[in-house]
């Protein structure tokens, strides 16, 4: 699988599945999801709003992931992710990990040949962007799916870019 760093805005990927950062309830909120929910369109919301009255009453758990239309996407599907807090007392990085994790192996069981994610938990749940970066690179370069052969790290901004390419040169 080959992993491509893309500064730009994620909705406006064309690939197979977007991930979207999500919170618990999978409603939309702000963010990555908040666009992607509004670019997306009611179709994203509706399938959301039937899976929490069915399989996630008490929502998604964190670093879980689940699959929905991409509605006026770009894409075939999203799929929703739900990031954790930065903590500075408590490693939450396995978390951060499963994200990626989780919504590549749904990605694979769709189909999906290429995946576009956000740098989950690095905007209002506080993680810092370069560790963000490492722990999305440490689960992409040791994945070996069946369908997917591109997985795009979509980084929001000139400086989010330069540190993941920063960092993704590191090793």
């Amino acid at each position: 699988m080959e992993i491509v760093l893309v500064e730009g805005d994620i909705t406006a990927q064309r690939v197979d599945a977007i991930v979207n950062a999500a919170n618990s309830s999978l409603l939309g909120g702000g963010g990555v999801d908040g666009a992607i929910h509004r670019r997306g369109g009611p179709a994203i919301l509706a399938e959301c709003q039937a899976l929490r009255a069915s399989r996630y009453g008490r929502g998604l758990s964190t670093g879980q992931a689940v699959a929905t239309t991409a509605g006026n996407l770009p894409a075939r599907w999203v799929i929703h992710t739900v990031g954790p807090v930065f903590s500075p007392r408590e490693d939450r990085s396995t978390l951060l990990r499963d994200c990626y994790a989780n919504s590549l192996r749904i990605a694979d069981e769709l189909g999906a040949g290429t995946v576009a994610f956000p740098l989950v938990s690095a905007g209002v749940y506080g993680w810092p962007v370069e560790d963000a970066v490492r722990q999305a690179l440490t689960v992409l370069n040791a994945a070996t799916p069946a369908y997917v052969t591109e997985a795009r790290l979509v980084l929001f901004g000139a400086e989010t870019y330069a540190v993941a390419e920063r960092v993704a040169e590191a090793g």
